[in-house]
């Protein structure tokens, strides 16, 4: 539990300190944060939670700068507007992290999330499935499916060939995968497994279950 935090903690400060290029120049960001975990295991807890403490006040402040008109790069996920990078990231990190990390372990209830929050959450996790797509070029992948997300912050999502993720539904999708908001962060990071969930599949199921394997969010 208190790697999660140290994780977090350490992100966030990632922003604001030469640690940021670390994250933007390596090539594997699970193996960049677990080495961020590394060096602050065996600190006292408090000095895990000051560090947050810190950092995170200091995201909130910086998520509002009007960054957009900048990209940036974060590690092989590719390249960001400078805005959606650190409200998205850290605001996916944190209702991840609290909701499928940390509750369950602590058996706490999930706390609840509102509108505004997960489509900021599916925002981030859209822009790194585009990257994923743009990055992997999957063979495969030569037919639009179109995703369709019910609840609070939902929406409806065209991803095609070529990396092409934009709002709106597919023009003649090979399949249309739909489910619920809620859901998405736990099953998109392999957190679970997508067949767990109750996803509606219409049109070429195979090939919908090829690119919901495909789909990994970190």
């Amino acid at each position: 539990m208190q790697d999660v935090v140290a994780h977090i903690g350490a992100t966030c400060r990632s922003f604001f300190t030469p640690s940021v290029l670390t994250m933007m120049r390596m090539r594997d960001l699970e193996r960049t944060n677990d080495l961020f975990v590394e060096k602050r295991r065996g600190r006292p807890v408090s000095q895990t939670l000051a560090e947050y403490e810190r950092w995170s006040g200091m995201i909130g402040v910086a998520a509002r700068v009007p960054l957009n008109w900048t990209r940036l790069p974060m590690a092989e996920l590719g390249w960001f507007p400078g805005g959606v990078m650190i409200a998205g990231a850290m605001t996916f990190d944190h209702h991840t992290h609290l909701r499928h990390d940390i509750a369950p372990a602590l058996g706490r209830p999930v706390p609840g999330t509102d509108a505004n929050r997960m489509a900021v959450v599916l925002e981030w996790m859209m822009a790194v499935v585009r990257n994923q797509l743009r990055a992997a070029r999957p063979e495969w992948f030569v037919r639009p499916v179109t995703i369709e997300l019910e609840g609070p912050g939902g929406g409806i999502w065209s991803v095609g060939p070529g990396a092409v993720v934009k709002t709106g539904p597919s023009d003649k999708p090979a399949a249309t995968i739909t489910g619920r908001a809620i859901d998405f962060p736990e099953w998109a990071t392999h957190r679970a497994d997508w067949r767990r969930w109750d996803l509606r599949i219409s049109g070429d199921a195979d090939y919908a279950a090829r690119f919901l394997d495909f789909v990994r969010v970190v």
